[in-house]
Parts: C-alpha cells; sequence; structure tokens
C-alpha cells in the first residue's frame, strides 16, 4: 500500500530497553486509538511470551483541517486500515464516547471520527474494546482526572521508554492500549500484572 502523507504522521519511538524473547511463542499485538476529527492518535504495542509489553509504533493520523468533513472521515478511515494491515493486530482498543454537558459538539465530532474506525475494525475481522477515558486514566495513573502530562508520564513508565512520547494524542492512544492488556488480558492464567490497579 501507498505511503499517504495525507494519512499519516508517524512519530514512532522506538524502545532499545525492551527486545523480543527469544521464545518459540508469537508475541500478541494491540493497537489502541484515540479518535479526533483533527487529530486522531494511534499506538501498537506487542505483549511478549514473557508478559513484558514493549512498544512496536505510535503516532498520528492528520487530515487537513480545511477539507470537508466527508474528506476528512476518508482519510482517517484510510491511514487506520493502512495501520491495521502494516501491524496486522490481534485485537483493537478505542476510546469510549464521552459526552460532556458544555461541550456536546466536541462529542458528535469525535464520534465520528469513531464510527469510521470502527468501521475498519469490522471490516478487517479485527475484535475491539471500548474504554472510558476516566478508566484508562485510573489504570495507569491512580486518578480518572489525571492530565495529558500524567498520562504520557505513565505510558513512558510502562513501556520503559527513554522519553514521554508524544504527541500527547499518541500517548493517549498507547494508554488505551495498555488499558487493553492490563484489563482484558491480565486476569487470564499465567498473565501477571506489572503494576497495582488503584482504582
Amino acid at each position: 500500500m501507498k505511503k499517504s502523507q495525507k494519512a499519516k504522521e508517524r512519530d514512532s519511538h522506538e524502545n532499545d530497553s525492551l527486545s523480543p524473547s527469544g521464545d518459540d511463542a508469537l508475541p500478541t499485538r494491540i493497537v489502541g486509538f484515540d479518535p479526533g476529527l483533527n487529530i486522531t492518535g494511534y499506538g501498537v504495542i506487542e505483549v511478549l511470551p514473557d508478559q513484558h509489553v514493549r512498544l512496536v509504533e505510535a503516532g498520528t493520523i492528520r487530515p487537513k483541517s480545511k477539507d470537508d468533513i466527508e474528506k476528512r472521515l476518508h482519510v482517517i478511515h484510510s491511514g487506520v486500515c493502512e495501520i491495521l494491515e502494516t501491524f496486522r493486530p490481534q485485537s483493537m482498543a478505542i476510546e469510549q464516547l464521552f459526552v460532556h454537558v458544555r461541550f456536546p459538539k466536541t462529542a458528535i465530532l469525535m464520534g465520528h471520527a469513531r464510527g469510521v474506525i470502527c468501521l475498519a475494525a469490522a471490516q478487517k475481522g479485527i475484535e475491539l474494546h471500548h474504554y472510558l477515558p476516566n478508566r484508562v486514566k485510573s489504570m495507569l495513573t491512580g486518578s480518572g482526572h489525571a492530565g495529558k502530562e500524567q498520562v504520557q508520564m505513565a505510558v513512558q513508565r510502562e513501556l520503559r521508554l527513554k522519553a514521554r512520547p508524544e504527541p500527547a494524542d499518541a500517548a493517549d492512544a498507547l494508554a488505551i492500549a495498555l488499558a487493553d492488556f492490563y484489563l482484558r488480558l491480565r486476569a487470564l492464567p499465567g498473565v501477571q500484572s506489572q503494576f497495582q490497579d488503584n482504582t
């Protein structure tokens, strides 16, 4: 597939401190998405056979803000499909829609982006899991009202990165992917949590 400038700004963050295990078992890949009509963040992580988690790639999909909504949604959908084809994750995690009474328009616009991401998951046959923002923040930072900087620091800690992941949209997507691992997979036999749930 042609790499499209319209679809992605891949701000990759490589993790030199972690390397795949020599075990024959294949790692499990999870991709998280932080949906937005102007910027959609994505983050791909791998759960290694020893149950450690490492970063694969993180970045953003950025449609042109001057484009009509249908063109922006097409860019988001195309970018998501390309990410799914490139990294072939076993599961997807996405931020659940949360309507704030003071900002209803924001929820509506986010809903459009969220819809085409869900569509891409269905088209690729990938299981999709939804998480409320405050649940993700609580799992990683101990507070459901944590700010973006706190989330970035938590993601840096969990993935053992040398620096905080940037931009914040990519960090949020990684946080959603990590929450999917801790909330859904860590309860399975043989999976140990790497941190304490403070909720």
